[in-house]
Parts: C-alpha cells; structure tokens; sequence
C-alpha cells in the first residue's frame, strides 16, 4: 500500500510543478524585458553622443547615431540635431523592443550637447 500512495503523490507533485511553470515564465519574460529596456536606453545615450560629436564636425548625426548602435536597434531610432550658437544638441529617441507582442514600452530618450568645431 505505501508504494501506491508514493506513486499518487509523486503525479501530484508533477501537476504542481505544471502549474508553477507559467509564473516562472512570467517572471523570465519580466527580467528579459528589463534588461532590453535598459540596454535600449544605454545605445540611447551611446547614440547621442556619437551624433553630437559628428554634428560637432559638420557630419551627418543620423550617420554618426547610426554607427554606434545594434544594428536590430538602428531601425527603430531618430537622430535629429539642434544648432545654436557655437553647440550642436543631438536627442536619440530609440523604440524600446517588447520581448510579448502587443505591450508597447515607448522610446528612450537620451540628449547630447558639443561644441561647434570651428
């Protein structure tokens, strides 16, 4: 009789661990999503400073952004540059991915400012 009554628990304890895996996936898709998050808003800033200081040399900043970031991320950015007196601003605005279709984190922001090379 108790190796029965092992074999039920034994399918009980399997059923459990079924019912545990989606929250475990949840909680892997949840830390997936951070880390894209912030690896989004690091090639953010990578990218303004790297369009800032091309702006800074009277080269194209969409092309100076697009350099320096994944290659999977420079589809989803907008590089434009502001001149005013002797500074050029670059803001780098980057789509955040979303690891589950439909959720929509926004962009990242990130702003350079340089001096004009004269």
């Amino acid at each position: 009789m108790p190796y029965e009554s092992k074999r039920r628990d034994g399918g009980q304890v399997a059923l459990e661990y079924l019912g545990f895996i989606p929250i475990l996936i949840l909680v892997a898709l949840a830390g997936v999503q951070l880390g894209l998050i912030a690896y989004t808003a690091q090639q953010a800033g990578t990218a303004a400073r790297a369009g800032a200081r091309a702006a800074s040399l009277r080269e194209s900043a969409a092309d100076g952004c697009a350099r320096t970031v994944s290659n999977w991320l420079a589809a989803r950015m907008s590089c434009p540059a502001a001149y005013g007196g002797d500074a050029v601003t670059v803001t780098a605005t980057v789509h955040i991915p979303s690891v589950v279709p439909g959720w929509d984190f926004g962009d990242a922001h990130k702003t350079a400012t340089m001096p004009l090379d004269h």
